[in-house]
C-alpha cells in the first residue's frame, strides 16, 4: 500500500512541471474534488479537458486556470446521464481531433442519490445513480481507451471509489452499489491490460472532504470537520504522473485511516 505521507509535495511536483505537455480529461471538473484537480494539474503543466454537465461551473474552473497563465484548458460540456453511446464517440472523435491523445483520465464525477432504505429507494433516482456513476463512466472509457492507448509515453486512468464501495453500509443505496460496481470495472479494465505497458489504471478513494456531496451526505456534519480538496491533491498528482508508471490495479485512500 501505498504511504501518502511520504509521497512528493504538490507544490514541488508543480514546480518540476512533472506533466507539461500532458493532456488529462476530468470529468465533474466544476465543482469540488474535480476543479481542485483541474487546477493542480493545470498548474504543473497539463492541458486539462474539462468535462461536466453545467457549462457555467466549467467556465468558472477555466477562468482560474486562465487567470494564472497556465497551459490554455478546454471546456467540454456532457452530460453522463446520457445514453446514446453516438454522443460519447462524437466527444471522443472531437478530443481526437483537437488534441490528438490523451495522457491521462480522472473519472471524478459522480451523484449521491438517496439516503434512505433499499425498500423506500426510488427507482428512477436508483437508475440514475448507476447510469451516470457506472454506465456513463464505462461507455465513456469504451471511447477514450483508444486515445489513451495514442498516448506518447505512460497514460493513467483514475476511478473514484469510495469506502462504501469496499463494504457495504446501510441506507447508502445505489451509491454505494455503484461503487462497488466502480471498483469492479477498474479491475476488469486494469486485468485486460495488465500484460501491456500502454495504461495503468487504478482507484482513488477521497475520503471526507469539504464538497457539495458531502454536506448533502452529512447535514448535519461541520465543513470545518473535513479537509478541503487540496489537502487530498498528492495522490491524485502521483497516480497522474510518471511517478507511478508501475502503479496498476489498486485501490488507494487519499487520507490515512482514521
Amino acid at each position: 500500500m501505498i504511504d501518502i505521507s511520504q509521497l512528493k509535495p504538490v507544490a514541488q511536483a508543480q514546480q518540476e512541471q512533472v506533466l507539461k505537455g500532458r493532456v488529462i480529461l476530468v470529468t465533474g471538473a466544476g465543482y469540488g474534488i474535480g476543479r481542485t484537480a483541474a487546477l493542480t494539474y493545470a498548474r504543473a503543466g497539463a492541458t486539462v479537458l474539462l468535462l461536466g454537465r453545467t457549462q457555467e461551473a466549467l467556465n468558472d474552473t477555466y477562468d482560474l486556470i486562465e487567470a494564472e497563465n497556465l497551459p490554455q484548458p478546454a471546456v467540454l460540456p456532457f452530460d453522463l446521464e446520457e445514453t446514446d453511446e453516438e454522443k460519447f464517440r462524437e466527444l471522443a472523435n472531437l478530443i481526437e481531433e483537437n488534441f490528438s491523445h490523451l495522457d491521462g483520465v480522472l473519472l471524478n464525477a459522480g451523484v449521491l442519490g438517496q439516503r434512505t432504505p433499499l425498500d423506500n429507494y426510488d427507482w428512477t433516482t436508483w437508475q440514475k445513480v448507476m447510469q451516470i456513476n457506472v454506465n456513463g463512466q464505462f461507455i465513456l472509457m469504451k471511447h477514450l481507451l483508444p486515445l489513451l492507448r495514442q498516448a506518447p509515453k505512460d497514460a493513467s486512468v483514475i476511478f473514484t471509489t469510495s469506502s462504501v464501495g469496499r463494504q457495504g453500509r446501510a441506507y447508502w443505496g445505489a451509491y454505494s452499489v455503484s461503487k462497488f460496481a466502480t471498483e469492479g470495472l477498474m479491475q476488469v479494465l486494469a486485468e485486460e491490460l495488465e500484460n501491456t505497458s500502454e495504461v495503468r489504471v487504478n482507484c482513488i478513494n477521497p475520503g471526507g472532504t469539504r464538497t457539495q456531496m458531502r454536506a448533502a451526505a452529512y447535514p448535519s456534519e461541520h465543513p470545518s470537520q473535513v479537509p478541503e480538496a487540496d489537502a487530498i491533491m498528492p495522490l491524485y498528482m502521483y497516480l497522474m504522473s510518471p511517478q507511478s508508471v508501475a502503479v496498476h490495479k489498486q485501490s488507494i485512500d487519499a487520507q490515512p485511516k482514521k
